[in-house]
């Protein structure tokens, strides 16, 4: 017999009279297809609930069935390198490559299993038991976070089913507990750690505007806002090839198929820098385009990050990208107009700041249970309509971020990448990860940053000032910084994605082009005070060579920084006779 009928229905949204008791964020399964929805309002006589497939077809009368369980994904080996829906459901390798309705997650699969424990062992929650051979990376059979006890057996070396038992558990209750490879997980409920940890490192990206300017800590948040055209997703392929994670979650939430077909596409080719194997051995997909269920693009979200944890606690660093949480929060609105909620700002519901606190509070830097380290940053893209920076998702996602790398039309127009705006971008990171930064042999690193930054907002002054009295006007002094700030522009902030050379810029490289370019602006203020004409100054040879600096000194050959440097000393020196001869 059911435990409830449907009683009305409007797309994703069912209203079922109940003859059992249901509880809040229940999972349910509806109609004769057991298509899974979850519980989101409990009424006198009924509840309802959001369905996170497609309802075609159903009406009144059909049945709901609750599980007694929380929505949850199953956590297991062997989902590095998938591709996979909302709902963890495999989105590659199947009859058609459909997901068929009220399929379930991801068929079991077998692995090599090494185990790290003995019969008799004590073991607590989120412990390390054994070890797989899964591929490139070896991942880890961890304790449910809920469970303790004594070892009463554990399987020998060997391959198994994820969904055999590996171990026997006596927990303190004097229960047998089997353990199996993987464990179900509610999606909605961050997982458990010792303790969180103070941000020491940064997430390094390879691209200097973020490293440089704007660095991200592991374990951190950053938004990354756009309109339509600046580069948020190729941006973000870019992070995920080069950045120094160990597993990279990619959620596409609700983009346009064509571009979802383009990272599916493009990932399986991609090389990992790191290891020269493809870079989807350390990549798990989820795809929820625009054209899926819209209640799962909601929780796809919450697939990701809870994947992201998972890893997380096996000890691994791992980036979250999100593109977009613009469209999952346009999911929140649909939902919400269909529950008849009071609309708040731009129709979005009221409560959309908290559900992107605990979205974006679920980045950490950790203790692990099993007393080992791990992070999870994310790196949320938002796509505001028209590029308006103060629409509600924006806004509110600033005030959850410690990075706010904000992409500009008018670079992205120009063909600058990244085009990220360095006068509209922040980051809250700077002071906790100045000591990793002296460590890494710039001492000085937050004293250049901020010349950098300074330089470029007075350059924003001063093309305002130009373009009412024009450029020639201004003092040699206002153009010089105009020139040096046009330098630190092309030299420092253009990266190219295509460049062989200058795709990758490690933190050592970064740091010899940011002291030689400084070293040109400290000569040449001193060169023109001394009389040097500007002109004889913006002619120099070697400006040309620094600024082609970066695509033309390799990762290999850093010492051609300061042969770079020494000649800016020796031209500085001649031009500064050759001016003194003069008078």
């Amino acid at each position: 017999m059911a435990d409830a009928t449907v009683s009305w229905i409007s797309g994703p949204v069912l209203r079922a009279r109940s003859t059992a008791p249901f509880h809040i964020s229940e999972a349910v399964l509806v109609g004769a297809a057991e298509l899974l929805g979850e519980v989101i309002r409990v009424e006198a006589k009924g509840i309802v609930a959001q369905i996170y497939e497609d309802t075609t077809g159903l009406r009144p009368g059909d049945s709901v069935t609750r599980t007694g369980a929380r929505l949850s994904i199953r956590l297991r080996p062997g989902l590095l390198g998938g591709i996979f829906d909302g709902l963890l459901r495999p989105l590659a390798g199947l009859p058609g490559d459909t997901v068929q309705p009220g399929m379930r997650q991801t068929p079991a699969l077998s692995c090599g299993f090494r185990p790290v424990v003995n019969v008799g062992d004590a073991v607590v929650p989120g412990q390390i038991i054994g070890e797989f051979d899964t591929g490139f990376i070896a991942e880890k059979c961890l304790m449910p976070p809920q469970l303790s006890g004594q070892v009463v057996s554990i399987a020998a070396p060997g391959s198994y089913r994820d969904d055999e038992v590996l171990c026997v558990v006596r927990a303190a209750s004097g229960v047998a507990v089997p353990v199996s490879a993987g464990h179900s997980w509610p999606v909605r409920e961050p997982r458990p750690v010792l303790r969180r940890l103070a941000p020491a490192e940064p997430l390094v990206t390879g691209q200097r505007i973020m490293d440089t300017l704007f660095p991200v800590a592991r374990g951190s948040r950053a938004a990354l806002p756009g309109g339509f055209g600046t580069g948020k997703t190729i941006l973000q392929e870019s992070l995920a090839k080069w950045c120094d994670a160990d597993v990279i979650i990619y959620v596409g939430c609700g983009e346009r198929g064509n571009e979802m077909a383009e990272v599916l596409n493009e990932f399986p080719t991609l090389e990992d820098p790191q290891s020269g194997r493809p870079l989807l051995d350390r990549t798990v997909i989820i795809a929820n385009t625009s054209n899926m269920p819209v209640a799962a693009r909601e929780a796809s979200i919450y697939t990701g990050i809870t994947l992201a944890e998972y890893y997380r606690d096996q000890g691994l660093h791992v980036a979250l990208m999100a593109d977009s949480t613009t469209r999952w929060a346009e999911a929140l609105r649909e939902i919400s107009g269909r529950l008849g909620e009071l609309p708040g700002e731009y129709g979005f519901p009221s409560y959309l700041s908290s559900r992107l606190a605990e979205f974006y509070e679920r980045a950490a830097h950790v203790q692990t249970l099993a007393a080992g380290q791990g992070s999870v940053t994310i790196i949320g893209a938002v796509s505001p309509p028209a590029g308006d920076f103060s629409e509600p998702v924006t806004s509110q996602t600033k005030r959850f971020v410690r990075c706010f790398w904000a992409l500009d039309r008018d670079r992205a127009q120009a063909r600058f990448f990244p085009a990220i705006h360095p006068l509209m971008s922040y980051s809250a990171d700077v002071d906790a990860l100045a000591h990793w930064w002296q460590a890494q042999g710039n001492p000085d690193w937050k004293a250049h940053r901020r010349r950098i930054l300074t330089l470029l907002e007075q350059r924003a002054r001063l093309e305002r000032m130009a373009r009412i009295v024009g450029k020639d006007a201004l003092p040699p002094q206002q153009q010089l910084t105009l020139l040096c700030a046009d330098l630190v522009n092309e030299a420092l902030l253009r990266q190219s994605a295509f460049s062989p050379v200058d795709r990758y810029c490690s933190p050592a490289r970064q740091t010899a082009l940011l002291q030689a370019i400084l070293h040109f602006v400290d000569k040449a203020t001193r060169s023109l005070e001394a009389g040097t004409e500007l002109a004889d100054i913006a002619a120099m040879p070697v400006l040309r060579q620094l600024q082609r600096a970066s695509e033309e000194i390799p990762e290999d050959k850093l010492q051609r920084f300061q042969m770079l440097i020494r000649r800016l000393d020796e031209d500085f020196g001649r031009l500064t006779r050759d001016s003194d001869r003069a008078h």
